[in-house]
């Protein structure tokens, strides 16, 4: 065998550095050096460049020398036990106080000087970091090689100081290195070598490698692990667990308790190389072949590059040798002519694979674990697989939900993988889990941004320990030592790891990456291959329950024939002479949520909402007001004050009128709920959700399957909304209406693309916005207008063919955002809503009709007790009247409007002049939801949808069920009428 020193096959561009150590977690490392290295302080500019001399790194500013070993030096034995213990804890407390006292100090200079106080602090204390991780080696050394990746979080003197232990560590004995072969493979290393490579190409915190040849002529690379290491690494764990638990004494927020437990439970894997070299195996097997999945996103494997492994024991690993540049040779990438952009870019694509096609990742992707092909288009080469986890397909698939939650904004799926990962939150803030969630799956920042990258995370920061401590009621002391998190998965925090790994491979490469775009389509595959969608994937599409007639058969089919092109979820419900005829439920609850629609599923429904809104007052504005722009500018600054339903109601007081009230029929789109609301309140001296659990819930039996702003503990049945892409383009095609404000379609392909997005979030489907943000199933929507079809009589209880869970079986009292104090008038108490709890919301007191307070005043559609026959205080004629603005309120509507007061009314026999029918009443919304009634032929119907289109579906449900019924059609669903429930309001055909 042929000993090499100093042979040219060793320079660095070749080494292959898969010596990864194990290590703290990359959100504990971060947190760590966001303890130590305060994200308010500004970074400083990049320190001159070092030469060496012998083993001494030269032109460090500040009086502390670095101490490199050159390699030729001897290292003696770790040191194990209370020594190094002591010198962890020690170096911590010291650097801890250090910045303790500069932050105090800072506060008595100029602001011209803070900057150059703050950089020599940064230098000052990493390079105390730096030769205390260079003296105790094993898992510090590791730690720092991450730190050092993390250019888009840490001030740059870290960066710069510790970059020095991505180049290779002095290397172990010869002596050490064959004893451990030779023992290991049960060969002198003649018989296995014809030639080894005496100078290692790196050397890592758990292993170096070197360059040889294999007997039969095969070039190949030799990773041997360092005797003694594994207690090492054991020890360093151990300390590492008590400085965690130290740090979260010290500072309660940097609790990672349960990140160092997963890794104290992984890292000692990485120690057997018969276990790397099966990861090896498998990751290389998963990635070169083809992947399949329904949105054919996915279509070929990712162009990377893995060793082939040769022989493996414990202790030693011979791999394929590849001819590779380092990632941090920025010269020799330059002169090869790498696109950094695209390396990065397939690096990330391969993590994708990994994590969300097959369930099987490298752990520990830092730049030391990645080569370069010297031959183009130049490959990325992926090395070391000792620190590789294997996660489950429902955890897959919830890792996939959670990250394109944060791509679509919707809460409630986010909600839904933080349940199904077995992430446990103890405070209900799905806006700050949401905006959380989403910083990890962020657009990448260079290096160069690193100063405002840092300032806007702690700026985030601050607002979510302010928000939580505004939402429990906590002093500061109470919500720093306040740990929101519950449970926390373990499968998580390695996918977390990988995830920061990555954006600080990208931030050291100075390329931008939007994670969201490249990771997008593997999440999709491993989610939507997942999910059965359409009647011929799924015999389930079609929520399983009885059908009451010959008509819901025929429906079953058109929906069958309708199948997942055009319906992601539906519900129809319908009442015929007060008896239930239909109640079919198909589809799914999101575009990615799988779980089936059913009879008790609450959809949004948008303008609907009206309906019900006007069902709660006799004398209604029929949107003539002239207030149809109102509170416009206000939104338009900031969108989310709709959320604030008090503020809102002082808002529109102070508006005024475009147009002389009652001259002009505008669609009051928003403004309508408000109005309303304010009447419904003023009126009755109640909120608006009491009233509406008092004259229309209770009554008709229909608990939990109606809101408007939907309480907390129902978001497991929330369907979320999408948009159908098809019917979207048509949009362009049309105009605004006679009687719908310009301003509302000043580009309605964007609003009806931004409306999901919106409307999917909780704080959203929380607010109190009574034009516009309903929850309801259909069968309750149907209920309620058989009831008003019937002059207010209630229905027999829903029989909809024993569906499952029976309608009304929802029994809670529901709890809402709690409104600001007003001061009390004397002897109102009775009007109180109820009692605040702590978590911020308000909790409903339950009526039995026995208190004075349980009568809903006159101008309240309900007697609130729900122990009559009929849902009116007076007789049900003259509602229907006001409803249909006729009779005695014939004169309160707009000539030839389209509006009683307050419903739609809706007419027969399409065409000019036709005369508008006047027992046909209802309201729809914005994508297809509708319910309406025919008085005359005693029909209720309702439809809710979540794939928002212009109708198509909703409006062919409807001409069926009518046709079959012998019906007349109303002309809003017909093949002549506008286009779609609602859009008639908002579109007109193009000229």
């Amino acid at each position: 065998m042929k000993i090499c020193q100093n042979c040219p096959c060793s320079s660095p561009s070749i080494s292959l550095s898969s010596l990864a150590s194990p290590c703290l977690n990359s959100e504990l490392s971060l947190s760590l050096s966001l303890l130590l290295f305060p994200a308010e302080s500004p970074t400083s500019p990049p320190l001159p460049a070092r030469g060496t001399t012998g083993g001494k790194v030269s032109g460090v500013r500040g009086g502390v020398d670095v101490f490199l070993p050159s390699p030729s030096q001897p290292r003696g034995r770790f040191v194990l036990g209370r020594p190094r213990r002591l010198k962890v804890f020690s170096m911590a407390l010291f650097i801890y106080f250090d910045y303790k006292a500069v932050q105090k100090r800072v506060k008595w200079v100029g602001a011209g000087k803070k900057d150059a106080i703050w950089t020599k602090t940064h230098e000052r204390n990493a390079r105390r970091v730096l030769n205390l991780m260079i003296e105790l080696e094993g898992l510090w050394v590791k730690m720092g090689q991450y730190l050092s990746t993390r250019a888009d979080v840490l001030p740059e003197p870290y960066i710069n100081v510790l970059k020095q232990l991505q180049d290779s560590l002095p290397p172990r004995p010869l002596e050490e290195v064959r004893g451990t072969i030779e023992k290991e493979l049960g060969k002198p290393m003649n018989d296995l070598f014809a030639n080894f490579v005496l100078d290692p190409l790196a050397t890592a915190s758990i292993a170096q490698v070197h360059r040889a040849t294999l007997v039969d002529g095969r070039e190949v690379v030799v990773k041997i692990q360092h005797d003694g290491i594994k207690d090492i690494i054991l020890e360093d764990l151990k300390n590492a667990k008590s400085l965690v638990e130290w740090i979260a004494w010290a500072e309660p927020q940097y609790n990672f308790n349960p990140m160092i437990d997963e890794w104290c439970k992984e890292a000692p894997k990485e120690l057997d190389f018969n276990h790397e070299a099966e990861n090896t195996k498998a990751v290389s097997s998963n990635l070169s072949r083809k992947t399949n999945c329904e949105s054919g996103a996915v279509s070929s494997a990712v162009d990377v590059l893995i060793p082939e492994v040769i022989q493996s024991t414990d202790k030693v690993l011979i791999l394929q040798y590849m001819d590779g540049i380092r990632l941090n040779d920025n010269d020799s990438l330059e002169a090869y002519g790498v696109d950094k952009q695209r390396l990065v870019e397939e690096i990330t694509r391969a993590y994708a694979h990994q994590i969300y096609v097959d369930g099987f990742f490298n752990g520990d992707p830092h730049p030391g674990n990645f080569l370069v092909s010297k031959e183009p288009p130049h490959k990325p080469i992926l090395l070391d697989f000792g620190l590789t986890k294997r996660i489950s397909q429902s955890m897959r698939q919830a890792l996939a939900k959670m990250f394109l939650s944060c791509a679509e904004g919707d809460h409630v799926a986010l909600l839904s993988a933080f349940a199904e990962m077995g992430l446990k939150l103890r405070v209900d803030m799905p806006e700050q889990a949401m905006e959380i969630a989403t910083v990890f799956f962020r657009q990448s920042t260079t290096a160069n941004e690193a100063k405002e990258n840092i300032k806007t995370l702690n700026d985030q920061r601050e607002r979510n320990v302010k928000a939580l401590q505004e939402k429990m009621k906590m002093n500061k002391k109470e919500v720093q030592r306040f740990n929101p998190v519950d449970a926390f998965p373990g499968d998580a925090i390695i996918f977390m790891r990988v995830l920061n790994l990555l954006r600080g491979l990208s931030a050291s490469l100075n390329v931008r990456i939007v994670y969201l775009d490249i990771m997008r389509p593997f999440a999709e595959s491993t989610l939507l291959g997942s999910m059965t969608r359409g009647p011929t994937a799924n015999s389930q599409w079609i929520y399983d329950s009885p059908v009451n007639s010959e008509v819901e058969s025929k429906l079953r089919n058109l929906l069958l024939e309708l199948g997942s092109n055009k319906i992601l979820g539906i519900q129809v419900c319908a009442y015929k002479d007060g008896k239930v005829i239909i109640d079919t439920a198909a589809g799914t609850l999101g575009k990615y949520d799988p779980r089936p629609v059913q009879p008790d599923s609450l959809f949004p429904v948008f303008s609907v909402t009206k309906g019900i809104t006007a069902g709660m007052v006799h004398h209604l504005l029929n949107h003539t007001s002239g207030l149809h722009n109102a509170l416009g500018d206000v939104m338009k600054s900031d969108p989310l004050l709709v959320c604030d339903w008090e503020e809102m109601l002082h808002q529109i007081t102070k508006c005024t009128p475009e147009t002389e009230p009652g001259s002009e029929q505008m669609y009051h789109y928003l403004s309508f709920g408000w109005l309303c609301g304010g009447i419904i309140e003023h009126a009755s001296g109640k909120k608006l959700q009491e009233v509406l659990e008092e004259a229309i819930v209770h009554p008709l039996h229909i608990n939990g399957e109606l809101y408007i702003g939907i309480p907390p503990g129902v978001e497991s049945r929330l369907a979320a909304l999408t948009v159908d892409m098809e019917e979207l383009e048509k949009l362009s095609g049309f105009r605004a209406g006679p009687d719908v404000p310009q301003e509302l379609l000043s580009n309605v392909a964007q609003m009806a693309t931004g409306l999901p997005v919106l409307f999917n979030t909780l704080n959203i489907r929380r607010a109190i916005l009574p034009a516009a943000n309903g929850h309801c199933s259909a069968r309750a929507l149907a209920r309620y207008y058989a009831a008003l079809g019937a002059g207010g009589a209630i229905p027999p209880p829903h029989s909809g063919g024993g569906s499952k869970p029976p309608l009304g079986s929802h029994v809670h009292t529901p709890k809402f955002p709690t409104m600001p104090s007003k001061k009390k008038k004397k002897g109102g108490s009775k009007n109180d809503v109820g009692v605040a709890d702590k978590d911020g919301y308000t909790q409903l007191r339950t009526s039995d009709g026995s208190d004075e307070g349980s009568t809903v005043s006159a101008v309240v559609a309900g007697n609130g007790s729900g122990s009559g026959s009929s849902m009116f205080v007076d007789g049900g004629t003259k509602m229907l009247d006001a409803f249909m603005g006729v009779g005695d309120f014939s004169g309160m509507i707009h000539p030839n409007g389209k509006f009683g007061l307050g419903f739609r009314r809706y007419g027969y026999g399409a065409g000019a002049g036709e005369k508008v029918a006047t027992t046909t009443f209802g309201h729809s919304g914005m994508g297809g939801s509708t319910g309406f009634c025919d008085v005359e032929h005693g029909l209720a119907m309702a439809v809710t949808v979540n794939k928002m289109s212009l109708g198509g579906v909703t409006r062919r449900v409807v001409r069926l069920v009518c046709e079959e019924l012998g019906v007349p059609v109303p002309d809003e669903f017909s093949v002549a009428g506008d286009k779609g429930p609602d859009m008639v309001l908002n579109l007109a055909p193009p000229e």
